[in-house]
């Protein structure tokens, strides 16, 4: 059998401590643009076409200055107008296939963007979602790849096609008056002086706005989803105190976005005024002086009004690339994350599954535990054999949870092996695996879909009459009857994450998914602990038959789901201490009679509570 590495301890995300320059962290998008960017570049076209149509009406008004204004002669004035009108409809034409030619591939690449992120959260292991907040992750796949499009879509194409315009424009200057022209450049150096210092701080800044967007987020979603815990201590103006106090940090923070741009626009107005003002001196002084004509200087100075916007518009084109930047930062933060738990390169496979699931010196630890402490699961050995129901005992933190979570690979081991009928679990796919692994969780989660979506999640090789056989009798095990005196059956959506039912609903039905899937092995962790004692005594009944012929590990909680197994495992301080029959550990093990005594205290205190 091959041997398998212990899985790392920390695991350094890609370019962890090195900062990319703007350009290159921008081209990391490139992948993403490829199939856009012929769109892209005909939109850059379009744009770079308008401006250069709008630097040619300078050269017509030229002539109409020196020509029939000079000369007093109105025939020559409609010939300029039909070439104005020309060149306007062509600009505005230009504008329009910009963007036309734009928005549809960078909605596309937003959407690849944000299906690729979704596609690497989902591939991702539980360790990475236990450090990462939902409501970062969210900002992520929400305002930032919009941002991002917004960008393709406007930013970059303006950014290109007005440094172009300008270099363009100055050009141009030239060509009418290099006196003039060195003033307006020689003018316009404090505006490339100070848009590199802003960089270095808007960059900052934008950083941490969008990350205290992320934590905001959180802030939201955690008082939505624990609403009624809020409501029911009477916590909710807390919970405001301390959304406000994040929101009044953003707004800090975006006040100091703002007050970083207002200084940028500052320039940006003033630099181009005090050159239109030197140059307006001069240009006077050289058309008295008949070193230049009326109409030379009346074209110039209307080449530079034309320049006027692409200069200012370096502003928020400038702000809105840092932004984006930022964004793209924050998109490979998550899609660089190294993912631990992956498939093999030579996976094996089960053709017969039996169910014989082993712990062989199993270990594991998470990988922000201290040194100094030994690791949650400290060498487990442990044998279920084909059909066998095990229940799991301990008091809490003895590992019981996690010790279930290896069995799909939720986690992978640091130590030792899992195998399932022999094969070890990191020698399969993830897929494969899962399809022979079933699991329901003590706190049950479901999805806002109907009640059949729920149950049939793991089934999605059914349809038909054999779907709705099979939903019907792991709704019957489970003892969900009540899903046909909803509103619409088992065609009824629940809320999201199940809370418009009770406790109880929701775990019935997260153990008739389990059962629909129909896996060799099932795990789960106190699946009944919400239930009443009549239900719970119904659904036992019904697990009994289901348990018969698959191989189980149960999570026990109340004496009562130890009377399901066939042995009990005693797991104490990460190490299982005794194996055997319900009644064999009773008379022979101390703690094992602890343990089973606090189980018979806590399923006292739900029954009186029940019964209240």
């Amino acid at each position: 059998m091959p041997q398998h590495p212990p899985s790392p301890v920390d695991t350094p995300q890609k370019g962890a401590g090195e900062r990319l320059s703007t350009f290159r962290t921008l081209m990391r998008l490139y992948p993403y643009i490829k199939p856009a960017l012929p769109r892209i570049v005909l939109g850059m076209v379009a744009a770079l076409l308008a401006s250069v149509v709008a630097l040619v009406i300078p050269f017509v008004l030229q002539s109409l200055v020196d020509g029939p204004l000079a000369s007093h002669d109105d025939r020559q004035i409609w010939p300029a107008f039909v070439i104005l009108l020309a060149l306007g409809a062509i600009e505005a034409v230009m504008i329009m296939a910009r963007r036309w030619l734009v928005l549809t591939p960078s909605t596309y690449v937003e959407a690849t963007m944000r299906n690729g992120l979704y596609a690497k959260l989902q591939d991702l292991p539980v360790a990475f979602h236990d450090r990462w907040q939902s409501g970062q992750l969210l900002s992520r796949s929400v305002s930032d790849l919009s941002l991002i499009r917004r960008w393709l879509a406007f930013g970059i194409v303006l950014l290109v096609v007005n440094f172009v315009t300008i270099a363009i424009g100055f050009v141009v200057l030239f060509f009418y008056s290099w006196v003039l022209g060195a003033i307006f450049l020689v003018a316009s150096i404090p505006i490339w002086i100070v848009g590199l210092r802003f960089e270095k701080r808007y960059s900052t800044i934008a950083r941490r706005s969008q990350d205290q967007v992320g934590d905001l987020a959180t802030s939201v979603e955690e008082s939505v989803h624990g609403i009624r815990v809020l409501k029911a201590f009477g916590r909710g103006k807390h919970s405001l105190r301390d959304f406000a106090k994040r929101a009044e940090d953003l707004r800090g923070t975006e006040i100091e976005k703002s007050q970083a741009v207002a200084g940028l626009w500052f320039w940006l107005l003033l630099v181009p005024d005090v050159a239109f003002a030197f140059c307006l001196l001069a240009g006077i002084w050289l058309a008295a002086s008949d070193h230049l004509s009326v109409g030379a200087l009346f074209a110039f100075f209307s080449t530079a009004t034309v320049l006027r916007f692409p200069v200012e518009s370096i502003g928020f084109l400038l702000s809105m690339t840092f932004d984006t930047r930022t964004a793209v930062d924050r998109f490979f933060e998550v899609t660089d994350s190294v993912n631990t738990v992956t498939d093999p390169e030579h996976p094996k496979t089960i053709t017969e599954p039996h169910g014989r699931l082993e712990f062989r010196d199993t270990h594991f630890r998470y990988q922000d535990s201290a040194a100094q402490f030994p690791d949650l699961v400290d060498g487990v050995d442990l044998v279920l054999e084909p059909g066998e129901t095990m229940a799991l005992v301990g008091l809490t933190g003895s590992g019981k949870t996690t010790l279930l979570a290896l069995v799909p690979r939720l986690y992978d081991v640091t130590g030792g092996e899992v195998l399932l009928d022999g094969v070890d679990v990191r020698d399969l796919t993830r897929e494969e695996l899962r399809r022979h692994i079933g699991m329901a969780f003590e706190d049950a989660t479901l999805f806002s879909t109907t009640v059949r979506d729920n149950v049939l999640l793991g089934r999605p090789d059914l349809s038909g009459d054999e779907a709705e056989r099979v939903m019907r009798e792991a709704l019957e095990i489970a003892q969900a009857d009540f899903v046909d005196h909803l509103p619409e059956g088992v065609d009824t959506t629940v809320g999201e994450e199940g809370l418009s039912l009770s406790g109880g609903q929701r775990q019935r039905l997260a153990l008739a998914r389990a059962i629909a899937a129909r896996p060799s092995v099932l795990v789960l962790d106190d699946p009944l602990s919400a239930l009443d004692v009549d239900t719970e005594a119904r659904v036992e009944a019904g697990l009994r038959r289901v348990l018969a012929s698959t191989t189980s590990l149960i999570v026990a909680h109340r004496p009562s789901t130890v009377n399901l197994a066939d042995r009990v495992a005693l797991l104490e301080n990460g190490r299982v201490t005794a194996v055997g029959r319900h009644s064999d550990l009773i008379a022979t093990n101390d703690h094992y009679r602890y343990v089973i005594s606090s189980l018979d205290d806590d399923d006292q205190n739900t029954r009186e509570e029940v019964l209240a």
